[in-house]
């Protein structure tokens, strides 16, 4: 039900190994602290492209080779330290820069982020402690003393848009700021579906049962490392009740009453835009 979006491998090819000439020009992901570094243009933003990262003024470290963009070739890297002198290059939130460029691009750049936090946390192996180095054939890191492999980490999340009549289930978190409301969602456990990670959330965060539980869509979320699997469920039993925990408020809501909801990055919005869209007036 999820309106076509633009593939990440659209223009993007994947690769382990560099295949390119030396001194080629190469986009450059480089991430500090879950921000990314964008040069600023008069038409938006770019992802720096340099020969080599030093010309990009920063010392970096873990550097990975994560394939090309439109023939392009791509790395993935974290910096030690601010931004020195170079003009134009600043650290952005990721999420700041959805809608500033490529929506493939801008996955791309999730993807690259994701990759250098994992370099850096999985820099050693964890069953004997010697420094990892990265597989050939794959993204992963491979210990050579032991032969322990490890892979990028994923959490995948559920994500229910609830209907009950005509109206939405919307709830508010604690986090929250702004007084937004957005959608009962949550992380899947070890041992569960994908359909009892809903039941489950749904009845431990504000106490109702569910039903009739079909898929929606999915978006990336490197925020820092989910996938979000959305799912559209009906109202069967219950009233009610918030854990007071995560969620502090919760209600059913018509679709010309809305109150403030996530913004166009997320997938909370682009379901809860599909809900007006089909139960408008």
């Amino acid at each position: 039900m999820l309106a076509p979006r633009e593939s990440i491998y659209t223009h993007y090819q994947p690769a382990y190994i560099p295949d390119h000439e030396p001194g080629a020009a190469a986009y450059w992901f480089i991430s500090r602290t879950g921000n990314l570094l964008i040069r600023e243009t008069a038409d938006g933003v770019e992802i720096p492209e340099a020969a080599e990262s030093g010309e990009l003024g920063l010392a970096i470290r873990r550097t990975q080779y994560v394939g090309t963009w439109k023939g392009t070739p791509c790395y993935a890297a974290s910096a030690e330290s601010e931004i020195a002198s170079v003009e134009g290059l600043a650290f952005h939130p990721l999420r700041s820069l959805y809608g500033k460029m490529d929506e493939g691009l801008f996955h791309l750049a999730g993807r690259a982020v994701q990759l250098a936090a994992f370099g850096l946390t999985h820099r050693f192996c964890g069953t004997c402690g010697t420094e990892t180095v990265p597989s050939p054939k794959e993204h992963a890191l491979l210990c050579p003393a032991c032969g322990s492999v490890s892979f990028p980490r994923l959490a995948p999340a559920v994500i229910t848009v609830i209907l009950k009549d005509r109206q939405v289930l919307l709830a508010r978190a604690k986090h929250f700021t702004n007084n937004m409301y957005g959608l009962i969602a949550g992380f899947v456990e070890p041992g569960e579906t994908l359909e009892d990670c809903v039941r489950r959330e749904t009845k431990e965060e504000i106490g109702i049962i569910v039903t009739n539980i079909r898929y929606f869509g999915s978006q990336q979320w490197p925020f820092p490392h989910s996938l979000m699997i959305g799912f559209i469920a009906d109202y069967e039993s219950g009233e009610i009740h918030v854990d007071g925990e995560e969620i502090v408020e919760a209600g059913w809501f018509d679709s010309d009453k809305l109150p403030v909801i996530p913004s166009p990055v997320s997938i909370a919005r682009k379901m809860l835009d599909w809900y007006v869209e089909q139960y408008a007036g």
